[in-house]
């Protein structure tokens, strides 16, 4: 079922597409709630003392959109799996950035309980570890990662997973459960 919004965002997208800045200005408030609730949904698994907000995360997507040329929008369901895919490479990017500053870069003096105190350097492990895993994924399997990228950094549910990719529901859970357990494997 599609909603009134549902048909103006891809409408904007369409535009948008066809070179309508305009477009892109009276999409952005339609989609910026739906974009905070994933990037929320996506800061939730990282450090609590991680310097990116929702706010700041939907602001720097807003940026790598705005930079979109070569994009062929179809409809909001393709959008948002865009959209979840550009939040995890800027989580990635972070992370990357964050290890390059603890490797020297922008150093400081800290005592060596200090750092015990505040090491997060897993969770930035992890960030990377995942993202390297799923690169790896892809050369074997995109649509696994495609589903990965969208039910656990977007979010999404099984049933809008299926009507992003245009699948069904029973073929999502089947691909859902392998893909799940080749990244344990994986990361194990």
């Amino acid at each position: 079922m599609t909603t009134h919004q549902d048909s103006d965002v891809t409408a904007l997208l369409i535009a948008w597409s066809n070179g309508s800045g305009e477009a892109l200005d009276r999409l952005l408030p339609l989609v910026y709630d739906e974009c905070r609730r994933l990037a929320a949904h996506q800061l939730r698994r990282e450090h609590p003392e991680h310097t990116l907000d929702p706010t700041a995360l939907v602001h720097e997507l807003y940026l790598r959109l705005v930079d979109q040329r070569r994009a062929s929008w179809e409809n909001r369901a393709q959008f948002f799996g865009v959209v979840a895919q550009m939040m995890r490479r800027i989580l990635v990017d972070y992370a990357r950035a964050r290890r390059a500053e603890k490797r020297g870069g922008g150093s400081v003096m800290v005592s060596l309980d200090r750092i015990a105190e505040t090491s997060h350097d897993s969770r930035i492990a992890d960030v990377l570890a995942i993202d390297e895993a799923l690169e790896t994924l892809a050369a074997h399997d995109a649509e696994q990662v495609r589903i990965i990228e969208l039910r656990f950094f977007a979010g999404l549910s099984v049933e809008e997973t299926a009507r992003v990719l245009e699948r069904s529901p029973r073929t999502i859970k089947r691909e859902w459960r392998l893909a799940k357990a080749w990244l344990y494997r994986e990361l194990s």
